[in-house]
């Protein structure tokens, strides 16, 4: 189905938007694995802690000093994490903050003699601080002497959640069919709106005009499947000065026709950065997709107490519709923080302080959830409204922290971006993990710490955007039965 880039469309029955591609071409999980082996490796800037979620048995640091970052470069994987939280931080503290890492990262691969190649992951329905993040990892790169990046390559696919790339267009998966992303409640963000669902108009939107849209290189389907890898490899290394790519996707073998082509590119001498979503960091680490986790590999990963800690901060729709299902599946003692007191200076900290005990009482009975309340509260511009954000999840955190504290919780299960990452970093005081699999396929990630005082309680990241109704409830009994 072709469609002006410009189009405003409503749902479209999938089979439309699908209908008349080339035929596959097929590669495996494999042939990636020893394209790259021996070679640069894969560092994900994730800006939130959900972009593991595709992944498995893979390293994923909180801190970014050099020496985390020889301890992750020292680990047997193509890929590692830095969690960055930087969706939840102002321009001007996220672009510090990717300066921070890339220039610790320099010095530990000089250390470890390993080079490596940066992806920045951002949110698959486009929400993030692009071009900002690409554009300061491209400077610092400069600077460092490692060169001055020829492309950027936008992949924003994320296959199991349904956001597919066709003809540079951004689609997300509903139950009315594929939705143009800048038609969805994502792209009226109160910090990261847009309106542009072809990636080449929306990074003329984000770039303020900066790179128009005529100029970014659109790799298509036909490009991935009609031409292969080495065609493909051939249109990347066309980049020159730094310029925009946009990749279409829509399964995991489209992703590792790419894999192999960057591959090629970058032997050949093309710097490249990524800015992806989650499937690709499967693709380009030369990962197969892999079943949830069962209730045996559960088993010893587990705590030793009966019930966990769900904290939700999330206020997307379908974060709602999911705590109702699990509310209807029962087994759960409930608790809200509400975000009027939350902003009180006076009354905030007895009110998290009331939960957190309610919360570590109902452990010996029930898993019990802490969760914001759920109108949400905007400021007056973007940067007011992130500001409430980050103030809102740092109240959630220190209720989980004081959960944690007086009662051991047999898992912790964080949904939302912000909220997983600062539960992470601040409500457990995790440094370093593993991302040992999913919960469910493709979504839900879960991390076993291996220091600090969360080693032992496995940890589950849920971002707000993913799954159906059901899958909150589904992974709290998957959690249950092991």
């Amino acid at each position: 189905m072709s469609l002006p880039l410009h189009a405003q469309t409503g749902s479209v029955p999938e089979a439309a938007v699908l209908e008349g591609l080339p035929p596959v071409h097929a590669v495996s999980a494999a042939e990636v694995a020893a394209r790259i082996s021996g070679g640069p490796r894969l560092v994900v800037l994730d800006d939130d802690p959900t972009g593991t979620q595709t992944v498995a048995d893979v390293p994923v640091l909180t801190s970014w000093t050099v020496d985390d970052l020889r301890w992750a470069l020292r680990q047997d994987s193509a890929v590692f994490f830095v969690l960055t939280n930087t969706r939840s931080l102002s321009p001007e503290d996220a672009a510090a903050r990717n300066r921070e890492v890339v220039r610790a990262l320099h010095a530990a691969s000089a250390a470890e003699g390993t080079g490596y190649v940066l992806a920045s992951r951002g949110d698959s329905t486009l929400r993030g601080h692009f071009p900002l993040e690409t554009d300061v990892l491209a400077e610092e790169l400069t600077e460092l002497g490692a060169g001055a990046p020829d492309g950027v390559v936008v992949v924003p696919a994320y296959i199991e959640a349904g956001r597919l790339t066709v003809g540079s267009r951004h689609w997300m998966r509903t139950a009315d069919g594929l939705l143009p992303v800048g038609e969805s409640e994502f792209a009226r963000d109160a910090t990261f709106g847009y309106r542009s669902s072809s990636l080449p108009e929306w990074v003329e939107e984000k770039t303020g005009g900066r790179v128009p849209a005529d100029e970014v290189l659109r790799v298509t389907l036909d490009d991935l499947r009609g031409g292969g890898p080495a065609h493909t490899a051939r249109l990347l290394s066309s980049l020159r000065g730094g310029r925009t790519a946009v990749v279409d996707a829509v399964c995991d073998d489209d992703l590792r026709v790419l894999a192999l082509a960057l591959a090629e590119a970058e032997e050949n001498g093309t710097r490249l950065l990524y800015r992806v979503g989650p499937s690709f960091v499967r693709a380009r680490a030369g990962q197969a997709a892999r079943a949830p986790l069962t209730p045996a590999e559960l088993r010893p990963l587990r705590g030793d107490a009966l019930h966990g800690l769900i904290a939700v901060g999330s206020h997307v729709a379908l974060t709602t519709r999911q705590l109702d299902r699990l509310r209807e599946r029962g087994g759960i003692a409930e608790y809200e923080l509400d975000v009027a007191l939350l902003l009180d200076e006076e009354r905030r900290d007895a009110h998290i302080a009331e939960v957190a005990a309610a919360a570590a009482g109902a452990l010996d009975s029930a898993d019990a959830v802490i969760r914001t309340s759920r109108v949400l509260v905007t400021g007056a511009d973007a940067d007011d409204s992130l500001a409430i954000s980050r103030r809102v999840s740092a109240a959630l955190v220190q209720a989980v922290r004081q959960v944690s504290a007086s009662r051991r919780p047999a898992f912790v299960l964080a949904k939302g971006g912000i909220t997983s990452s600062d539960t992470a970093t601040h409500g457990l005081r995790i440094r370093r993990a593993w991302a040992r699999g999913t919960l469910l396929p493709g979504i839900v990630s879960l991390w076993e710490p291996v220091d600090g005082p969360a080693a032992g309680i496995p940890y589950i990241v849920f971002a707000g955007n993913v799954g159906g109704a059901d899958a909150l409830a589904d992974a709290l009994d998957l959690l249950r039965s092991a």
